[in-house]
């Protein structure tokens, strides 16, 4: 089946693509996902059906699939902004004339308000009315059902006056042309405000759409230099990129050095220094110095591509916290209907108003309540929440993970690469008599190069030997080491002190090798605590969170590194399936988040309450957890734990404001306490209403984390 991706433009809210996501199930699409946030829909597409017929059903209910028209014509009033302006032209005199003390005579006679209100209702019907009337035959009214039927009843009303000679009586034209007007305004402040939470992923967009200089070589081997884009260019092609320039995609450096501002991919403002067969990241910046490199990866392979992949689909999912919320929006509408027509009926029993003041104020229920405003208050806080986070390091492969922080009381750390820094050094080594120092070095170098262990990558860089071993079998035994069968037969182990068969040697070294189980010799190597460790322990204490480190590297080691940060629980030599007890057992006790880097820790990681790893880690571990901290970014664990908290704050404060705003401004419209303006004052408040959660969101730029 065919994958496809539309952007689909007039998506404001949950509703609206609750209301797409309907109608292509019902067309038998299965799984769609829409997001209305990025105007995004997604799907495979059966061969049975047709692009065109779900094309026209989106249109249908009022939406636009961008660049699938048959003519790439901009049509005029193709936007909220431009119809906004259209209607505001002829609703101003109607407007004008109905302030007191200002009489303008012609305006006073019924047919030409009928004339000035006219081209407004057509506009507004052709667009609210057709978009509702789709809506109710998908079974999901959206809120355009409630705009449609207060401008056709005030409309109406002002009609059948006009029509049996008392226009004075019943001229609520104005009404009309203003409720148009205003919903069309708001939509456009909604939009604008709801692609301002977006910002943070549109720089990344923005990111890898660079030009770039593609070196090429005549008959004569002389380099000649191409100006391209950087869609255009493939794996293995050779770019020149001098200061001041941008990376255009990941590649990895053949000549020169530069310090390179990978800013926008990691969060680190402070320059990288990288030199000859150092990987740049696409997107990145060099702010001195020239390089040569070869594209290494393209497209959707890059890292930033995998990172708006990742912020997108996060997006797109929805936390718990929503779920009420989504609820609710799906009967709202109808709600809002059952209430209006109660006002109209109630005003006209209870009070003695009439039939015209009881209908202006159904009116202004239906146009003052905001279903959006609840299908808005979590994604545009999630939205803003996942951008600072891609922004600065962190990255959330999911919504829910984000509002999972509040809860973290401990987090458990992986040592060896995780608090310490991963880049071992050989310290000492010790060979047994009987077998050359060479060929322990060999055999050492030959079964450590199979492994992504950062002490097995110690060991292959160090003891790099172009007359490896060839082996037959080679395995990767998770929390013992790695084993390796020779042509010969003979069984090779390079593992921790626990897998020796005969204890000849002493313990307390890292590696111990073995040949058909008989002991060969020991390697020792040493590796660093991460400057930025202490600090980040030191902030989680302050903070009130339990800090475990959980390791299967010896007891003396862990100790040295534990008690040097302050861990305020140690627990050592723990193999893969002891790590997911003990994680397990935490977890029961407090939300943990576990933070890994290694091969081992991926069952752990799956585990915890919320799986952390390193960028620089192994995929099984970045596959198993729910963020990533990029550019080895420990120091950003207390950022992403208080972006969570913080992103959670927003979506309570958005929900309460959505909430209360229709509890207390429904009551008020049918009261009549807006007056006779009220479906004026109704529609514009309204428009407000979702701007005031946008404007809340966008606080969580600048809103202090730790």
């Amino acid at each position: 089946m065919e994958s496809v991706q539309w952007k689909v433009d007039g998506m404001s809210c949950t509703n609206c693509a609750l209301s797409i996501h309907k109608y292509l199930q019902a067309s038998g699409i299965e799984e769609p996902k829409v997001s209305f946030m990025d105007g995004e829909v997604q799907f495979n597409m059966p061969q049975e059906i047709k692009k065109e017929t779900l094309i026209q059903g989106i249109q249908k209910l009022g939406y636009k699939v961008r660049g699938q028209e048959e003519k790439q014509v901009k049509k005029w009033l193709d936007n909220n902004k431009d119809r906004a302006l259209f209607s505001f032209v002829f609703a101003v005199p109607l407007v004008i004339h109905m302030i007191p003390g200002v009489h303008i005579h012609f305006l006073m006679n019924p047919y030409v308000q009928l004339a000035f209100t006219l081209p407004v209702f057509i506009i507004g019907i052709s667009y609210f009315g057709k978009s509702a009337w789709y809506s109710i035959t998908q079974g999901i009214p959206n809120m355009n059902v409630l705009v449609s039927i207060g401008a056709l009843a005030s409309f109406g009303y002002s009609l059948y006056g006009t029509i049996i000679g008392q226009g004075a009586s019943f001229a609520y034209y104005e009404t009309t042309a203003t409720i148009i007007t205003l919903v069309f305004f708001g939509n456009y402040l909604e939009d604008a405000s709801v692609q301002s939470t977006q910002r943070a992923l549109k720089d990344l967009v923005k990111a890898q759409k660079v030009m770039a200089n593609m070196i090429v070589f005549d008959e004569n081997h002389k380099e000649i230099i191409f100006n391209v884009e950087s869609t255009s260019l493939k794996v293995g092609d050779i770019i020149l990129v001098n200061a001041g320039e941008t990376i255009p995609m990941d590649s990895k450096i053949l000549w020169g050095e530069a310090n390179v501002n990978e800013s926008i991919v990691t969060g680190e403002s402070v320059p990288v220094y990288r030199k000859m067969h150092d990987i740049l990241l696409g997107g990145s910046t060099i702010e001195n110095g020239t390089i040569k490199a070869y594209v290494t990866a393209v497209g959707d392979d890059t890292v930033l591509a995998n990172i708006l992949k990742m912020v997108k689909a996060a997006q797109g999912e929805k936390p718990p916290v929503q779920i009420l919320a989504d609820k609710i929006s799906a009967i709202f509408v109808p709600l809002v209907l059952g209430i209006a027509l109660l006002t109209l009926i109630g005003n006209l029993i209870i009070t003695d108003i009439g039939f015209g003041a009881s209908m202006l104020r159904a009116i202004a229920v239906l146009v003052i309540s905001c279903p959006c405003a609840m299908g808005l208050a979590t994604p545009a806080a999630i939205a803003v929440g996942l951008g600072r986070g891609a922004r600065n390091g962190v990255l959330f492969k999911n919504a829910k993970s984000l509002e999972t922080f509040k809860d973290i009381k401990q987090v458990v750390f992986d040592k060896t690469g995780t608090l310490t820094s991963g880049h071992f050094t050989i310290t000492h080594f010790n060979v047994e008599v009987g077998i050359a120092e060479d060929e322990f070095k060999k055999i050492a170098y030959s079964l450590e190069k199979y492994s992504n262990h950062p002490i097995a990558k110690c060991i292959s860089t160090h003891w790099k030997n172009k007359d490896d071993i060839k082996w037959k079998t080679i395995e990767e035994i998770k929390g013992k080491g790695i084993q390796a069968i020779d042509k010969e037969g003979n069984t090779y182990f390079a593992g921790s002190y626990a897998t020796l068969k005969e204890n000849k040697a002493e313990d307390g070294h890292n590696i111990y090798i073995q040949k058909n189980n008989v002991f060969l010799g020991w390697i020792d190597v040493a590796d660093e605590i991460r400057m930025e460790a202490k600090e980040v322990i030191a902030t989680l204490h302050a903070q009130g969170i339990h800090t475990v480190l959980l390791s299967g590297d010896r007891k003396i080691k862990c100790e040295q590194v534990g008690k040097a940060l302050g861990i305020q629980e140690i627990i050592s030599e723990q193999s893969p399936s002891d790590k997911l007890n003990k994680l397990e057992a935490l977890t029961k006790i407090n939300p943990t988040a576990m933070v890994g880097d290694g091969i081992n820790d991926a069952p752990a990681l799956a585990k915890a309450t919320i799986g952390i790893s390193l960028s620089n880690a192994s995929h099984i571990a970045i596959q198993s957890a729910q963020v990533i901290l990029m550019n080895q970014g420990l120091k950003n664990l207390p950022m992403a734990l208080g972006l969570g908290r913080r992103t959670y704050e927003t979506i309570k404060e958005n929900l309460v404001w959505a909430f209360s705003y229709n509890i207390i401004a429904i009551p008020v419209a049918a009261l009549g306490l807006l007056g006779t303006w009220g479906p004026t004052y109704g529609a514009l408040i309204m428009g407000l209403s979702d701007v005031v959660l946008a404007i809340n969101s966008l606080r969580l730029f600048k809103k202090k984390l730790v």
